[in-house]
């Protein structure tokens, strides 16, 4: 299942509201090979996460991440590279986020069109309910810091990097790109570049307007009964395959509760109707709501690229974040390009986004 059902899940969860019908993943297309490009060296290795130990769903704490290599990494030994964080969606891993983006392709693609080699880093952020909305929770673990503090520690600590903010970028698509707004607003002092890509789950859970339908109600109370039945986390999530494990993923991010066992969270509803204390919870994630609270923060950045597809759902809310960021004077790019959701997403990280952090990323170290 693709990261695109994720914006399903949110449609659901976090506005109380039926999900839109199911669709089937879009191809990615794949930008044609470079003539000449150089090969990109690729190492799977485990990165041990501090923020991550003692969660209550008993998700791993030492997790997959892919490195991306330029080519002159080897040859160049005392060259140091600025680094580029880019944060995988819903339902997928690390694994599967290099497939949907086609690195190294993509990469080697990127630097033989001209972009300055740097490195690249996926990270794994893939919880027992196929995602941890990069969220700081007791019960699936602190994501936020895994992602800004851990591997950001373990890279500088491994590799020749140019260890400052401003050699770092930090991208992400869908619940990828949710976690480049909230990790981006929060830590200016790790990132000096962000670059976000069809963020899904910008919004709060709807407080007003008509209550839920009763087919609205009837998908809650199921979703409540499963939970109620769930002897662990585990046996909850072999029950709910992909999407649907959305809604407990995103109950288990935004509203744990270590008093609540065996899965630890508290689901936005009761019988079927909204919990408001719950709820509350929700809303006190979305980027919408907290954005300025950061903005001095966001001010920080050298720049802020955000894109998405204009026929991806998540363009509405895409565009408000853009109109947040203008309204308070911070300079950002921003486009609406031909696509889907999904459909770009290859050559979007070939063409824009590594050549944004090209132009952006500091390739000294001695920048100011």
């Amino acid at each position: 299942m693709s990261s695109t059902k994720l914006f399903l899940a949110c449609a659901f969860v976090m506005a109380i509201g039926p999900a839109p019908p199911l669709t089937a993943q879009v191809e990615t297309h794949v930008p044609d090979v470079v003539p000449g490009a150089k090969r990109v060296a690729v190492e799977r290795i485990k990165i041990h996460g501090a923020a991550l130990e003692g969660n209550l769903e008993g998700d791993a704490v030492d997790r997959d991440a892919f490195v991306f290599l330029p080519p002159s990494y080897e040859k160049e030994k005392r060259r140091r590279y600025p680094v580029v964080y880019a944060l995988h969606g819903y339902s997928i891993g690390a694994e599967q986020w290099t497939h949907e983006i086609h690195v190294p392709q993509t990469i080697e693609g990127a630097f033989a069109k001209g972009s300055t080699e740097m490195i690249v880093v996926l990270p794994d952020s893939k919880t027992i309910y196929n995602g941890s909305m990069y969220s700081s929770s007791a019960t699936t673990g602190d994501f936020e810091n895994y992602v800004s503090r851990d591997v950001v520690a373990y890279i500088d600590a491994h590799y020749r990097t140019i260890a400052g903010r401003l050699s770092r970028g930090l991208v992400g698509h869908s619940m990828g790109g949710y976690g480049a707004t909230r990790i981006g607003m929060k830590h200016p002092d790790v990132f000096g570049a962000l670059y976000i890509m069809s963020p899904c789950c910008l919004s709060p859970m709807s407080g007003g307007g008509p209550g839920p339908t009763d087919q609205m109600k009837e998908r809650a109370i199921a979703g409540e009964k499963k939970a109620a039945a769930a002897r662990s986390p585990a046996d909850l999530a072999a029950q709910s395959p992909g999407f649907g494990a959305a809604q407990y993923a995103t109950a288990a991010a935004f509203a744990p509760n270590p008093k609540n066992p065996p899965l630890y969270f508290d689901l936005p509803t009761q019988d079927g109707v909204p919990r408001p204390e719950v709820v509350a919870k929700f809303a006190a994630n979305s980027p919408l709501a907290f954005a300025d609270q950061y903005i001095g923060n966001l001010k920080q950045y050298r720049a802020i690229a955000i894109d998405v597809g204009d026929q991806d759902g998540l363009r509405v809310d895409t565009t408000k974040l853009h109109e947040v960021l203008d309204n308070y004077g911070i300079h950002n790019s921003f486009e609406i390009y031909t696509g889907t959701h999904t459909s770009a997403v290859a050559d979007r990280f070939q063409n824009h986004v590594i050549p944004f952090f090209s132009r952006k990323l500091c390739f000294t170290e001695n920048c100011k």
